[in-house]
């Protein structure tokens, strides 16, 4: 035992004599007043690994930082976007931070940038239709704004503006040296857009944007800058909190485990990085000169239908007849398929159609047109599409009398060239949509060419020969696909006549 105890302290010893070996081998090649941690790190293996970490100036760093006064969601997963809680109407800073480090972007230096603020739809399905929702959102409540921005409220922010025709944004001028806060109200709350089903519907997700851009040679500010946004939710008032209250509690009653599946809340909201929002001619703004088209015609022609094929026309006001010939042809041009959308009363969506050819248009399916156009429009512009119509309430057939009728000539059924003097009785159809006399009256005129102020009454004649004044209730008594024969008679006084149904 004594051996091995001996043995142990000869080879510590040995060990301690060979580690001070190697230190003193290091002093002695270099030295020790030479000895520096610059010498060290300019060895070609320090040089090499240091030029393959990536430069201080190669690392992208915004030039501008945006944070929301508005605490974020505890409920949200780990590697998921933020998600924000507002309030409908609620005044909330958003801070407009210079985050620009000594030499950067140094042409902005003593001047004033421009920030757009915009809110804007999170899921693209509502993004490809965002123009018919605003539209739809205006026309619901007429003389509100999506967004606002609480002027008394804001500090540092300059020459102020906000476009009637862009409900959804807020622009203004500020020095990024200068402390800027800009409170924004967001009217508009997640609910409206949500297709009404089953009640209580879950709100689509809102974005609040900010794009900033820099003053150009020609003094307009279109030099992009920096983009950021973030994810919210608009609540009725005191929504967002009682929301806020409820994700709170959700996740205090999980285990220590599920809850580092999510993120922490934090008391204000970054707006992280993003591509500019467009504001090219192929979005849904509108830049074009020309008026934009108004909701409100579009609305009030929901239900209207084309007209049936039929002798007399029920639309005078349209000019034409809403025949087949009508209808979208699958070789017709873009062009011609905005002109075809224009003489339908589909102004609305000729911007968003503006690629589309005839063929495209036709390919369309019941449901793309209603995801896209919404119900009432979606379902009239593919009824207009398929040439479909609602069937008339009611159809007669009308006659002129013999007399007066068009005189067709028969070939003999023996095939010997003499004419028959027997006539063909000639009927037009009428399709009424109304029932009612005038209707009657004013069909009438336009299947014979009457002159509609020189029909004074219309009657049907009864038993013994009897004229009955035709009113609304006797039109609505007459069945479908009757058949009647008419003559004219002059009135008393000499001026226009009757038309009596037999």
């Amino acid at each position: 035992m004594a051996w091995v105890l001996k043995m142990d302290e000869v080879i510590e010893s040995g060990l301690v004599h060979d580690f001070d070996a190697s230190l003193s081998g290091i002093g002695q090649e270099l030295g020790a007043g030479a000895y520096s941690m610059s010498d060290v790190l300019a060895l070609p293996i320090f040089k090499q690994e240091d030029s393959s970490l990536p430069q201080e100036n190669e690392t992208k760093h915004p030039p501008f930082q945006y944070v929301m006064c508005a605490a974020t969601s505890p409920a949200v997963k780990l590697y998921d976007e933020t998600l924000t809680y507002l309030n409908q109407g609620q005044s909330y800073e958003i801070r407009m931070l210079d985050n620009r480090k000594a030499g950067d972007i140094p042409e902005i230096n003593g001047k004033l940038v421009k920030s757009i603020i915009r809110v804007v739809f999170h899921d693209r399905r509502l993004q490809y239709t965002e123009h018919q929702q605003l539209e739809g959102w205006k026309w619901n409540r007429p003389g509100d704004r999506l967004l606002d921005l609480d002027i008394p409220m804001s500090v540092g922010v300059i020459d102020i503006k906000t476009n009637p025709s862009q409900l959804n944004a807020v622009e203004f001028l500020w020095d990024p040296t200068k402390c800027t806060s800009a409170f924004i109200q967001v009217h508009c709350i997640s609910t409206e857009f949500t297709p009404r089903k089953h009640g209580g519907e879950k709100g689509v997700p809102f974005r609040i944007q900010v794009d900033t851009f820099k003053q150009t040679e020609n003094g307009e500010y279109t030099d992009h800058l920096h983009s950021a946004s973030c994810q919210i939710k608009v609540f009725k008032p005191k929504g967002a909190d009682r929301k806020q209250k409820t994700d709170r509690e959700k996740m205090e009653k999980r285990t220590a485990h599920e809850k580092e599946k999510y993120q922490p809340s934090y008391d204000t909201t970054v707006l992280t990085e993003c591509s500019p929002w467009p504001d090219t001619p192929t979005t849904f703004v509108n830049n074009s000169p020309t008026p934009a088209p108004t909701f409100t015609s579009a609305q009030h022609n929901t239900y209207s239908v084309p007209d049936s094929n039929s002798s007399s026309p029920n639309h005078q006001g349209d000019g034409t007849s809403q025949g087949s010939g009508d209808q979208l042809h699958p070789s017709a041009t873009i062009q011609e398929t905005q002109q075809w959308l224009l003489k339908h009363r589909f102004s609305t969506y000729t911007r968003l159609f503006s690629n589309f050819s005839g063929a495209d248009l036709l390919k369309l399916t019941r449901e793309d047109l209603v995801q896209i156009c919404g119900p009432a429009d979606g379902i009239r512009l593919y009824n207009a599409l398929k040439s479909r119509s609602v069937r008339p309430r009611l159809t007669i057939y009308v006659c002129q009398e013999p007399l007066r009728s068009i005189q067709l000539e028969r070939q003999d059924a023996a095939g010997n060239g003499d004419s028959s003097n027997g006539a063909i009785y000639v009927y037009h159809a009428i399709y009424l949509e109304e029932m009612a006399a005038s209707e009657v009256t004013r069909k009438l005129a336009l299947a014979f060419n009457i002159p509609l102020h020189q029909i004074n009454q219309v009657y049907r004649q009864g038993p013994t020969g009897i004229h009955i004044l035709v009113s609304d209730q006797m039109v609505q008594n007459f069945q479908d696909e009757s058949c009647f024969l008419f003559t004219t008679i002059k009135a008393e006084n000499g001026e226009g006549f009757h038309i009596i149904l037999k």
